[in-house]
């Protein structure tokens, strides 16, 4: 029985705050009427998101890899390392080592790529709602973001 089939016995078992609790929290249950980009993430990705926001507040320094500061790529490398996945350095390595997938596919969890012309310049984790986890620039620090342009491609870790 999968996740989705779950949801009206837990609203009627539980209670509907209950339910919506338990699947804002563990994000592994949908509520009907949720986007796709809700559907369950694997345990990889959501412990790489969980890592990426630890890290809120961080200082962005160029080339950092963590733990304490961090350019873009070094804290995507960081948080899959920390959820046992291996990434390459660089935004554009990262881009060339995972599975492209179309915005309609995207998950929490995915890594947003930002372009220019051909090259990859920026890289954050997909928090959901349009929003990245991101280490943007000098001068600014880890941080919770809107996706800012249309730009942007999607990479899932494998």
């Amino acid at each position: 029985m999968t996740a989705q089939m779950h949801v009206p016995f837990l609203l009627t078992r539980a209670g509907a705050v209950s339910a919506l609790t338990i699947a804002a929290v563990g994000g592994t249950l949908l509520a009907p009427g949720t986007a796709p980009e809700a559907h369950a993430i694997t345990s990889h990705a959501n412990r790489a998101l969980e890592v990426a926001a630890s890290k809120k507040g961080s200082p962005y320094r160029f080339g950092a890899v963590g733990p304490h500061r961090f350019d873009c790529s070094g804290l995507t490398q960081y948080s899959y390392k920390k959820a046992g996945k291996k990434l390459p350095r660089t935004a554009q390595q990262q881009y060339n080592r995972t599975r492209h997938v179309s915005a309609s596919q995207r998950k929490r969890g995915d890594l947003v790529f930002f372009h220019s012309g051909g090259y990859v310049y920026h890289v954050g984790i997909y928090a959901g709602r349009g929003r990245i986890w991101h280490s943007p620039k000098t001068g600014d620090v880890v941080r919770l973001a809107k996706i800012w342009t249309r730009g942007v491609s999607y990479g899932r870790v494998r």
